[in-house]
């Protein structure tokens, strides 16, 4: 109940806040309810080189607090990189090796999606900093700051460590260094916990659903995510 209570109040207030805004700019009151219901997308990267494990398990749980935000008008997806080839060399110039197979343009129309309003990118913690391949996605990524077109869109951060205090929050840091790059607006994991980003333990069983204060992080910065997304895109 108290959930359904949150929603409402989220979405009556929205609404009401489009609403004035367009009053000022000479919309009616019918668009701005329409935009404040627009439908959106919440995308999920999981930068884990090992394909369905915990930062694949941790990501799905922020989708499902995302979605939960508005089932309606929410969309979730999650691309796993595990298993591409994402060189990122190419970021500096070079070209492919001979051969050498480039798995990033199959990715590209995903990442500039209009409809994508969030981006919340996942890690495992490795000697204390990102997977090589989140290293390397973000790298490619530079390409979008030709069009910048991940502007304004809403940033989270996910990590997963072998230990409770095991560099989380240096990865969180990282990879929120390159989306500041990226002009987009970043989010922690909002209330009650409110930190930087979800910071989740993988016991060495690759199992974080024992992870009760992780778990917690990563349902709250879903939920963040999604709900300053859909005030953004109430607000365009």
């Amino acid at each position: 109940m108290q959930r359904d209570l949150s929603r409402r109040r989220f979405l009556e207030t929205a609404g009401a806040t489009v609403a004035a805004g367009a009053a000022v700019v000479g919309v009616s009151a019918a668009d701005a309810a329409e935009a404040a219901a627009k439908p959106i997308k919440i995308l999920a990267i999981c930068t884990s080189p090992r394909k369905g494990k915990t930062t694949a398990a941790g990501l799905k749980i922020c989708l499902e607090a995302a979605k939960a935000v508005d089932p309606e008008h929410i969309e979730t997806e999650l691309i796993e990189l595990g298993g591409m080839n994402i060189p990122g060399a190419v970021a500096a110039g070079l070209p492919l090796q001979p051969g050498e197979k480039d798995d990033f343009p199959q990715l590209l129309p995903k990442l500039t999606d209009p409809k994508v309003a969030g981006i919340i990118i996942g890690s495992p913690v490795y000697f204390g900093n990102m997977t090589f391949l989140c290293a390397a996605l973000l790298d490619r990524c530079s390409v979008l700051r030709k069009s910048f077109a991940w502007s304004n869109k809403v940033g989270g951060v996910l990590a997963v460590a072998g230990a409770r205090n095991g560099g989380q929050e240096q990865v969180l840091r990282s990879v929120q260094a390159a989306m500041f790059g990226q002009e987009m607006i970043l989010v922690g994991d909002g209330r009650p916990t409110a930190h930087c980003g979800a910071t989740l333990w993988n016991n060495g069983k690759d199992d974080i659903s024992g992870d009760e204060p992780g778990v917690a992080t990563a349902k709250n910065l879903g939920r963040r995510v999604a709900e300053v997304a859909r005030r953004v895109a109430a607000a365009v």
